[in-house]
């Protein structure tokens, strides 16, 4: 490791004051209620997803191996734009993460090394072989299902919102993969009975959160019609959700508020104000508000906790924004995202693989809602 590798680290844990006051890679508001990235800081969290995304191992590829020929094919072999970061899902948001930063920071001193990673990614055979895959394999249908899915739709908008020539082409070599995983969507919301409600990446409300922001920002008004539909079939008459249970020991997602933050898109805002009022008891909504806790950062499943505080960090800013100034809520939630924020920042980036292949895209949505 080099010198500047180690002295980002020794920032990136130090304590929550001094990481605030001293380090050039955040700042923070004098009234505390907002957390930036500096130009510095945003370089600091690009070098992890270029950094693994094109690492091959370890790898988790979550391939169901229907052949004996099947067993000899290496990640890269069956995802040639999507192999690194650990799985398929995770070099995902780390090529999201590269393509916002590209597109918001285009002076950084990573520039030109982003775009050659990202030139590889996205050339056209290989988001051919990664939509192809997808047929390829019988039991390929519910790959990524549907959390993965929801990424990828997530990397499409970001290219289709920046206009630039690079984007332009990179989002029309994407377009075989985009197309197939929305109808993989398509075909699987009609027979999804019951809602996943996990922590984890099956959570239903998370991957229609995603895909119902690119159906509105692609104007594909049948899949926004048929994901509002289902919004409304799984969630709208929930009340008292059991958020005094959560979170379960590897969530990086909240349940109840992935569902609160797929609702305020779903419902005009008077009634969501009513649905939420009944969707929370006292006791769940305390409880929700609470930091995780995370006991072994070294651990892959545990470090997860870190993820959680950043979604809920998401979420809460996106429900004070569809509540009104006069309820009281809304100034707490938007103190607790930042707490959140505060708190978690500086654990991004420790040395663990298990954190550092996916915690980089987490801070930086969170940082950018």
């Amino acid at each position: 490791m080099n010198a500047k590798k180690i002295l980002l680290g020794i920032l990136l844990t130090s304590s929550i004051s001094g990481f605030a006051q001293q380090n050039p890679y955040i700042s923070v508001s004098k009234d505390g209620k907002k957390v930036e990235l500096t130009q510095a800081g945003v370089s600091f969290l690009a070098q992890l997803p270029l950094h693994c995304i094109e690492t091959e191992f370890p790898n988790k590829p979550n391939h169901t191996i229907e052949t004996a020929e099947e067993v000899a094919l290496s990640p890269k072999q069956l995802h040639p734009s999507f192999y690194g970061c650990l799985d398929w899902h995770s070099s995902v948001h780390g090529h999201w993460m590269l393509v916002k930063i590209l597109k918001s920071y285009p002076d950084l001193p990573e520039t030109a090394q982003i775009i050659k990673v990202l030139e590889n990614s996205f050339l056209p055979e290989n988001l051919q072989t990664e939509a192809d895959y997808f047929s390829k394999y019988k039991l390929a249908k519910g790959f990524e299902r549907t959390y993965g899915w929801a990424w990828l739709l997530k990397l499409d908008e970001e290219l289709l919102a920046w206009d630039s020539p690079l984007a332009k082409k990179w989002h029309k070599n994407l377009q075989p993969l985009t197309q197939i995983i929305v109808q993989r969507w398509k075909d699987y919301l009609p027979k999804q009975t019951y809602p996943n409600r996990t922590g984890v990446h099956p959570n239903t409300a998370f991957g229609m959160v995603f895909a119902l922001d690119w159906a509105r920002a692609t104007k594909n008004t049948a899949f926004e019609s048929l994901l509002v539909q289902r919004s409304k079939d799984y969630y709208l008459k929930n009340k008292a959700v059991a958020a005094i249970l959560e979170p379960a020991g590897t969530d990086f997602l909240s349940p109840s508020l992935e569902i609160a933050d797929l609702m305020r898109r779903v419902l005009p805002n008077k009634e969501f104000g009513v649905w939420f009022n009944q969707f929370y008891t006292p006791e769940g909504l305390k409880n929700v508000l609470q930091l995780p806790i995370v006991s072994d950062r070294s651990d892959y499943s545990i470090v997860h906790l870190d993820g959680l505080s950043l979604s809920k960090a998401w979420c809460l800013q996106g429900i004070a924004k569809q509540l009104p100034s006069s309820d009281p809520r809304k100034k707490q939630f938007q103190e607790t995202a930042v707490m959140f924020l505060q708190k978690t920042l500086p654990n991004i980036a420790n040395g663990n693989y298990g954190g550092d292949h996916w915690l980089g895209s987490f801070a930086m949505y969170a940082l950018n809602q």
